[in-house]
């Protein structure tokens, strides 16, 4: 797949950041231009991840952290938010078995609006039942969930 960076200049007009970008886009805007009727290109386009989400993102997985019950390591804790938000593959285990592995969220690895996804789910999945019974196994369901609703009140009010 070809990357090509782009940048707008002194006029305002779409330009490549570089020599070979600058050639690349040339190329690109060619093709767009004699497309024909019926033809058809797909664009992979990578939306440049915002570091406020990804600040607060993992804000809020610190805090998770200090006020759960059941993870020492907070790589642990995260790895099974993305398990139980989805974001996950499965591969056979050491038996045979299908086990699921953490997605990787790191920046080169998924753009923002992904990583926009993959928030939401986390979120929905912290506020599941079965996370929250997870997470404060002696807490009723009630408490659990007034925990929860406390503990992300702060980010979403903030």
């Amino acid at each position: 797949m070809t990357t090509i960076t782009v940048s707008k200049d002194e006029t305002g007009k779409l330009v490549g950041l570089t020599d070979p970008d600058h050639r690349a886009y040339g190329r690109f805007k060619k093709m767009i231009e004699e497309l024909g009727c019926g033809e058809f290109f797909s664009i992979d386009y990578w939306f440049p991840r915002n570091p406020a989400l990804h600040r607060l993102h993992f804000k809020i997985v610190g805090t998770l952290f200090d006020a759960q019950e059941q993870f020492a390591d907070i790589d642990y804790l995260r790895g099974w938010l993305y398990v139980g938000a989805g974001h996950c593959r499965f591969v056979p285990g050491p038996t045979g078995k299908m086990v699921a592995m953490p997605e990787s969220i790191k920046w080169s690895r998924i753009d923002d609006a992904d990583f926009e996804k993959v928030h939401r789910k986390v979120i929905g999945f912290m506020r599941s039942e079965h996370a929250r019974r997870f997470l404060w196994p002696h807490l009723s369901d009630a408490q659990t969930y007034d925990t929860m609703e406390i503990l992300l009140q702060e980010f979403e009010n903030g």
